[in-house]
């Protein structure tokens, strides 16, 4: 497929509460470096700045990232900072709470009381006085575990005008039932892709039925998560991808966006080429037949 003239506008758009946002975003995490969680080797600062106003060139205008997402020289939030401020008035940034570093860099989970700390700590590096969306993120450990304190500290900073909207990362239905009674969830941040286990379809799906946005993460590199895709695909994706004279990943992304009007993609890189190619996914249809293939991809539930 031609790459060079389709924008995220093609994939069309979705609302974030009362946020209008192109359903083809740009997650940041993958700027900082080749390794976003182990202070890695970081990125080329004035290409990843490069990288994201080319995003916003591309009609892009929802952005993922997090305080949590740095390297030993680079912050995600301090390169928005950096290439995007000041801000678009449709430019929305969507940041996560919960995870943090100590200061030997150390991983920790935040308690009910550190969340306001963390939330002015990305005003802070983005330079906002109010974040647009907030996703409470736990960690996997914690999937048993309720959720009322932490949501509840979040729906005060809410309340106080630090945050505009509320999501949740890494959760299950039980907790979005838990959040919603105290206040509305405008999205869902899960991991989701062509590899995923049939029983998250029904997650996508309530989440769709309650107007709920459904934004995967790690849409393109499945099973390798942070490291990126981990193999070229199956023949049946590959033949797909032939087809369009698409990549895998382009293909990976147009599945996803194809799962339901209220699926958002959020695919990360540092590569201008690769910016292009993802965005350009957006405007990728892919016929009933090749989605009945791909679907066959799914993984049975355990």
């Amino acid at each position: 497929m031609t790459s060079a003239m389709i924008t995220a506008e093609a994939a069309g758009t979705w609302k974030l509460g009362d946020l209008t946002v192109n359903r083809m975003g740009f997650g940041a995490m993958r700027l900082t470096g080749s390794a976003a969680f182990d202070l890695g080797v970081p990125s080329d600062r004035d290409r990843s700045i490069g990288v994201l106003r080319r995003a916003v060139e591309l009609g892009v205008n929802h952005i993922d990232t997090a305080a949590f997402y740095f390297s030993s020289l680079r912050s995600a939030n301090e390169l928005i900072n950096r290439a995007l401020g000041p801000y678009a008035d449709d430019l929305v940034i969507a940041t996560k709470v919960g995870p943090g570093r100590d200061p030997s860099g150390a991983w920790l989970w935040a308690t009910p009381d550190q969340l306001r700390g963390q939330v002015e700590e990305n005003l802070r590096q983005l330079g906002r006085d109010h974040l647009d969306v907030v996703n409470l993120r736990l960690a996997q450990s914690h999937q048993d575990s309720s959720i009322a304190e932490l949501f509840g500290a979040l729906s005060e900073l809410r309340d106080a005008g630090l945050i505009r909207h509320l999501g949740l990362s890494n959760v299950t239905p039980g907790h979005v039932a838990e959040a919603q009674a105290i206040a509305p969830v405008v999205c869902v941040q899960n991991r989701y892709g062509l590899d995923s286990y049939r029983k998250d379809d029904d997650f996508l799906r309530v989440c769709g039925d309650q107007g709920i946005a459904f934004v995967p993460f790690f849409a393109i590199a499945g099973s390798g998560r942070e490291a990126g895709m981990d193999d070229t695909g199956s023949d049946e994706l590959l033949a797909v991808a032939r087809a369009h004279g698409a990549t895998v990943a382009q293909v990976r992304l147009a599945w996803t966006l194809q799962r339901g009007p209220h699926v958002l993609a959020i695919p990360g890189t540092g590569n201008p080429d690769h910016l292009v190619e993802n965005v350009a996914a957006g405007g990728l249809h892919l016929s009933q037949q090749e989605l009945t293939v791909l679907d066959s991809l799914h993984r049975a539930d355990e």
